[in-house]
């Protein structure tokens, strides 16, 4: 990994040198090891705090719809789950891509903090990662044991950018992608609003997985309003902490690139890509399968009617 962020870094250096870009996306080093988080550099000097690692985990794709009102063009680096956000966001003509310069790179999977600390790992000393182990503080990990939820079943694949900085071909996903979907289908109605009632009764209402997902970027969020009834920054009651992720989870519908961020960020642990996997799930049994942001120009199927379209009640019942 320390070859690939030595690449990573000599490219950015090279492009800002040139003046073909003005600054660079990137991830910057936290004070304990695992905190690494997302920066914009503007010159040399600042990519000393530079770094891609096993930490890397935030998706920096939604930075861009900010970034590219700015004057002047912007390097992102981006991972591939990174890069399906960032063409559905092309897609609804919320990044300019004429000022952006897109270098690929590749992920063998991201490091999940908390695994680490649940196995006794509190402040990461050193680390050393390979393929499918890392070592942190000298103990060895399988991947699969402490890389972030999105990481161990991701099948995404580099897409098309500018350039592509790779040096190992993609790790395989370690679990299959709908599993969990499958588990909840499969309980009583009363299992799943058990199941549901007791991970979104952990809500804080703090924001995070919103203001963090890709697919959020309206102007005026129904949240932020304060006519809605439903602006209060903690949940006023067990309907409320329930509508705040029902309705968001409708709202990405068809959109979701399942890029995972809403659950990693989420202070509570509380798994929300379920509520997007599971709609991802239904998408594909009633009109194919699709990912989001695969491309750039498709229609996504909820937005694009057919007389070949089936009944959901032809598959579901009802």
């Amino acid at each position: 990994m320390q070859k690939l962020e030595t690449l990573m870094l000599e490219k950015a250096k090279n492009l800002l040198s040139s003046g073909e870009v003005s600054r660079v996306l990137g991830w910057k080093k936290g004070e304990l090891g695992y905190d690494v988080e997302p920066s914009v550099f503007t010159s040399a000097q600042s990519l000393d705090n530079f770094v891609y690692n096993v930490f890397c985990g935030a998706n920096l794709s939604k930075y861009l719809v900010q970034e590219t009102k700015k004057e002047g063009k912007i390097l992102v680096f981006l991972k591939p789950c990174d890069s399906y956000s960032f063409n559905q966001l092309i897609k609804e003509h919320r990044i300019n891509k004429d000022k952006v310069y897109t270098v690929g790179v590749e992920c063998q999977g991201k490091i999940d903090n908390y695994k680490l600390k649940e196995n006794g790992i509190e402040v990461v000393e050193s680390f050393d990662e390979e393929v499918d182990f890392v070592t942190v503080n000298g103990k060895k990990f399988t991947k699969g044991e402490i890389v972030l939820g999105k990481c161990s079943v991701c099948e995404k694949k580099l897409l098309d950018y500018d350039e592509v900085i790779s040096i190992n071909e993609k790790r395989s996903p370690d679990k299959d992608r709908f599993e969990m979907v499958k588990k909840l289908e499969s309980m009583t109605a009363d299992e799943r609003y058990a199941f549901w009632k007791d991970q979104l009764s952990n809500c804080i209402r703090c924001n995070a997985c919103r203001n963090v997902c890709p697919a959020c970027t309206c102007t005026k969020c129904v949240f932020d309003n304060d006519n809605s009834g439903i602006a209060s920054k903690a949940n006023s009651d067990s309907f409320e902490e329930k509508m705040f992720h029902i309705i968001r989870a409708f709202h990405v519908a068809g959109r979701c690139t399942d890029c995972g961020e809403c659950s990693r960020v989420c202070p509570q642990h509380i798994p929300l890509h379920l509520l997007n996997r599971k709609f991802i799930g239904d998408i594909n049994r009633l009109y194919g399968t699709y990912q989001a942001g695969e491309d750039t120009t498709s229609k996504g199927p909820l937005t694009d009617y057919t007389k070949q379209d089936v009944d959901p009640s032809d598959v579901f019942g009802g």
